[in-house]
């Protein structure tokens, strides 16, 4: 657990977008004066969230005290994103015979989670009524934390809580980078990247980072291991500056490798690679193909062996263009984009993952309705076996979960926004999963996944 100050977590939540929201705050700011001032006639709910401030896989504990016995409360949470767009959650709780309800034991009787859920008001949390569709969460500025306004309403309400005036209220801090994390940009040759290192003085296991395709270059995951003691490196592939696509291929990623292999904070020759979705892709035809890629362990999160990396990322985006009539599309207009990869092979070949000579973790949701995983997981067994390097492999497979597998407590994005790399198309991706055993899989993934990383770069 990390404890943090308050000069380094300065922040103050802004709400601009929605001028409903806006009041509603602002009246909650006002009662809390009011009733800071009236203690002493009557008591009123005390609501606490601790900690207040903390890592973003860090579990909060919810409190409220001094209710009524047996009253009906709704617990609701509030955030606003970095796109400016309002997030939100709630819960339905009766206190107990002592007048108090507690998160983390008992239970929701209904709203955006049910049961006992303590971290319910963040990964049940959905656009807010009214809202833009096809809204998905991604962390921008990960040196400013994700602010969440939790707040305790008399009765069960579903809607309409920027017209009710909150019991209590308190703002909870969900931080990226813990305490001391250093951000490093990597400029060097046509590399572009950012290198996240842990506080002390090194060196550290690295740790190559591979997002997938869908929106801007992401940090957050390497600046939350970064904070478990990891060198993260993000690495920037589809909109580096000076580079376009016919240039990224193979040598690119071994130029990668070998820049954050070779800084003087990370220990040289303890190396992972983590990717998702394509990211994954890449990292199995690297692992299985490069003669400088030789990390000590890889972790593959809803990825696929039947999209080979031969020779550039425009080639393989060409190659699936060619295919994009066996895109599918459900009646919601959301587009299924599993199986265009399937029909791949039959004209590209499959990645040796006999070749692997590293441990490699699949980490694989089987409603993933972007990736075929799970079928790529049982094949890619199949042909390690045969090979037998199958000792190397070790599959995760979550029910009712589907392709983007993040950090934990993070929100279930079903379907979003996203744009075809190939025609620069909008549409809506169904990601597919069940936001309660989604949320489930990517809280215990993690930690199989820092864990594994653990297991294979501790080593002198």
């Amino acid at each position: 657990m990390y404890y943090f100050t308050a000069a380094f977590f300065n922040s103050k939540l802004r709400c601009v977008a929605n001028l409903t929201i806006l009041k509603q705050i602002n009246r909650v700011d006002n009662l809390i004066s009011l009733r800071s001032v009236s203690t002493q006639k009557r008591t009123c709910p005390l609501l606490s969230v601790q900690p207040v401030r903390g890592l973003l896989d860090e579990k909060f504990q919810i409190a409220v005290t001094n209710l009524p016995p047996n009253q009906k409360v709704t617990l609701h949470s509030l955030h606003q994103s970095d796109d400016k767009d309002f997030w939100e959650a709630f819960g339905h709780y009766v206190s107990d015979e002592h007048g108090s309800v507690t998160g983390f034991k008992d239970e929701s009787l209904g709203g955006t989670y049910d049961g006992t859920e303590p971290m319910g008001l963040l990964w049940s949390m959905r656009p807010i009524p009214g809202s833009r569709h096809g809204l998905r969460i991604r962390k921008r500025d990960i040196f400013r934390p994700m602010e969440v306004r939790i707040s305790v309403y008399n009765g069960h309400l579903s809607q309409g809580f920027s017209h009710q005036a909150p019991l209590a209220t308190s703002v909870t801090e969900r931080w990226y980078v813990a305490p001391g994390v250093k951000r490093v940009n990597i400029r060097e040759k046509e590399i572009r990247g950012t290198l996240f290192l842990p506080p002390g003085s090194g060196p550290y296991p690295g740790v190559l980072d591979l997002w997938g395709v869908g929106g801007d270059f992401v940090e957050y995951r390497s600046a939350l291991l970064a904070s478990h003691g990891f060198a993260s490196m993000a690495l920037e592939y589809l909109t580096p500056e000076d580079l376009s696509l016919e240039d990224t291929d193979a040598s690119y990623f071994e130029k990668a490798y070998q820049i954050l292999n070779n800084h003087p904070m990370v220990k040289k020759d303890h190396l992972a690679v983590l990717g998702l979705s394509l990211g994954s892709a890449i990292t199995l035809n690297m692992v299985s193909y490069s003669k400088v890629i030789k990390p000590q362990c890889c972790v593959c999160i809803s990825g696929s062996h039947l999209m080979p990396v031969e020779k550039s990322l425009s080639e393989l985006f060409e190659l699936m263009k060619n295919h994009e009539d066996k895109l599918c599309v459900n009646e919601d207009n959301q587009v299924i984009y599993r199986n265009l990869i399937l029909s791949l092979p039959c004209q590209s070949g499959k990645v040796d993952v006999g070749r692997i000579k590293c441990p490699l973790l699949l980490v694989n949701g089987d409603d993933d309705q972007n990736f075929p995983a799970v079928e790529s997981a049982e094949d890619m067994a199949m042909m390690m076996d045969k090979a037998g390097n199958r000792h190397l492999l070790e599959i995760l497979t979550y029910p009712d979960t589907g392709h983007l597998i993040e950090p934990p407590y993070s929100p279930h994005f079903r379907a979003t926004k996203y744009k075809l790399q190939w025609t620069k198309e909008r549409i809506v991706m169904l990601w597919g999963g069940q936001t309660k055993p989604h949320a489930y899989a990517q809280e215990d993934a993690w930690k199989k996944i820092l864990a594994f990383l653990w297991q294979h770069l501790s080593a002198p």
